[in-house]
């Protein structure tokens, strides 16, 4: 007996009906148009009994057929059910078991707030037993724009609602508060004081339905003494996890965070640590040769990072929004490549001074790697802050002042650098994971002849940050890969170095003879589960090499 008969069995009188589902049932699994003969035999019903109830399912709308391929299929009604069926969930339910589950284990309160109008409302709320748990009422409401949560929830909203809400706000309000934005969309979660509670950190990942179902945000909020700064950004990454299994549940897109397995215990011999310092996005790493220190970027923290080899002593300067690189520049100055485009920056005070910004009209971009060609030029890559759209280009800064796009279309613009001979340009898209070369025209900086140079099963990891050395060979930060690759300017490969973090982001060369390479990684989107195994994620690491590196040009200014 099948499980149709089992059915009709426990329900008499519903017969018919279980006859009927049945016929939608298979439709699904088969996947495609299928003949009547097909559905014929796969349901085993007497021939009459078939077509009658067919007829029937194609009158209501639930079977589609096709007269020309004589073909039938499942048909509009069924959408039209589905989505009135999602229609009738709410966030606090679809989210009610994660908010539950997440008290238990952080011990500290977690809550569902949900945007309502311009403000946000607390729809669900956990406390533990914790004594030192805070208290948050069921039913509180705080503006939107003035609190941590409702941040999370705006940051994960189309600009022109942004817009809609921010347009009353003075030019400075906005700008902080896009900023704000724009680090809560890149890493996914927002974390801030409290501007209520004294004393109090809140931690905030959105939650986002499908349509109808509105925008939420899952946040835990608790006294700051209790949580160390990486434990937040644990914390955080634990929410996204959260957010995934709701978002998936109630069929919007969740955003993976899982990255690939790690593909061996074994470690590069010579392979150092030099600082644990826990990057959200280590990126950018440039050796500055005039002063003989490596220079880097923690993208989303957002901060500025100086290791000085001497000393062993890496420090950081938190950065006021987005930064993703930073370059040495005429005049013993420095430039960086930051949310607002190209900035002068005092390595001293860290204060950034505006330049020049290509992308000023798309706020919800924001440029990636970036480096300086044989002629001084600045090349950096746009993406969109959450790495979801292909809206990212690739800029060359003629000076300053002077930038223009000279290509298009990339959805994660990463790790750049030119052959030893000028010729050759290569340039990374980690979401394609292909890394691209062009024929380079030292000369004006014209690129043509675009052509895939590697390719990477997404399996295997994705191409990120990359540096060429003085015979021409890449070597390529492989994220979810677990491992740097160098390969020869023909694309084969020649060796691997193995590290103990998922996520290694950038590398460069430095020291006096060029020989060190230096690694980024990145700790973003990394569950607790897979922290434990690698600890060291975000961290600076070094290894010595036989190979070296290319002199770092000065940015013209």
């Amino acid at each position: 007996m099948d499980r149709f008969e089992k059915i009709a069995e426990r329900f008499p009188g519903a017969g018919t009906l279980v006859k009927g589902l049945q016929i939608l049932e298979i439709l699904d699994e088969i996947g495609r148009p299928a003949t009547s003969t097909e559905l014929l035999s796969a349901t085993g019903l007497p021939k009459a009994t078939f077509y009658r109830l067919l007829g029937a399912l194609t009158e209501f709308g639930y079977v589609r057929h096709d007269p020309r391929l004589k073909t039938y299929a499942l048909g509009h009604r069924l959408i039209e059910l589905a989505s009135k069926s999602m229609a009738s969930f709410d966030l606090r339910s679809a989210a009610e078991s994660e908010v539950l589950r997440l008290s238990g284990e952080l011990n500290e309160t977690v809550s569902l707030a949900v945007l309502e109008g311009d403000r946000i409302i607390y729809v669900d709320v956990r406390r533990p037993s914790n004594p030192l748990a805070i208290g948050v009422e069921i039913g509180r409401e705080l503006p939107a724009l003035a609190s941590a949560s409702g941040h999370a929830i705006l940051s994960a909203m189309p600009p022109h609602r942004v817009n809609g809400m921010i347009g009353g706000l003075s030019a400075d309000e906005q700008s902080s508060l896009l900023a704000d934005f724009a680090i809560s969309r890149a890493r996914g979660y927002s974390l801030a004081h409290s501007r209520s509670l004294d004393g109090v950190v809140v931690i905030a990942v959105p939650v986002n339905g499908p349509p109808g179902m509105g925008h939420g945000a899952i946040v835990v909020t608790a006294l700051a003494s209790r949580l160390p700064y990486e434990r937040r950004h644990v914390i955080g990454r634990d929410l996204m996890e959260a957010a995934r299994r709701v978002m998936g549940n109630i069929g919007s897109a969740p955003v993976s965070i899982t990255p690939n397995p790690r593909r061996t215990a074994h470690v590069e011999e010579g392979l150092e640590c030099l600082s644990a310092a826990g990057a959200i996005v280590g990126e950018g790493p440039v050796w500055d040769a005039r002063e003989g220190l490596l220079h880097w970027v923690d993208v989303a923290a957002p901060a500025f990072h100086c290791y000085d080899p001497k000393r062993g002593e890496d420090q950081m300067i938190q950065a006021p929004y987005l930064v993703s690189a930073v370059l040495p520049a005429a005049g013993n100055a420095m430039v960086a490549v930051t949310q607002n485009g190209l900035e002068r920056y005092d390595p001293v005070t860290g204060k950034l001074q505006t330049i020049f910004d290509p992308e000023a009209h798309m706020p919800s971009n924001r440029f990636n790697d970036a480096k300086t060609d044989p002629a001084g030029r600045v090349w950096t890559g746009s993406m969109s802050l959450d790495a979801s759209m292909p809206s990212g280009s690739l800029y060359r800064f003629d000076s300053v002042t002077d930038a223009k796009a000279v290509d298009g279309g990339f959805q994660v613009s990463n790790g750049l650098d030119w052959s030893p001979d000028g010729r050759v340009f290569y340039f990374t898209d980690t979401a394609l994971g292909i890394v691209f070369a062009y024929d380079f025209d030292g000369a004006t900086g014209a690129l043509s002849n675009r052509r895939s140079f590697l390719t990477f099963d997404p399996a295997d990891g994705k191409p990120d940050g990359l540096c060429v050395d003085s015979e021409g060979n890449l070597w390529v930060a492989i994220w979810d890969g677990w491992r740097v690759a160098c390969y020869a300017p023909d694309g084969s490969l020649k060796r691997e170095i193995d590290l103990p973090v998922p996520r290694p982001t950038s590398c460069c060369f430095g020291g006096a003879d060029l020989k060190r390479l230096f690694i980024t990684s990145a700790s973003i989107r990394l569950p607790a589960s897979v922290l434990e195994e690698a600890p060291l994620s975000g961290a600076l690491f070094a290894i010595d090499v036989d190979v070296a590196g290319q002199p770092v040009r000065e940015v013209a200014l």
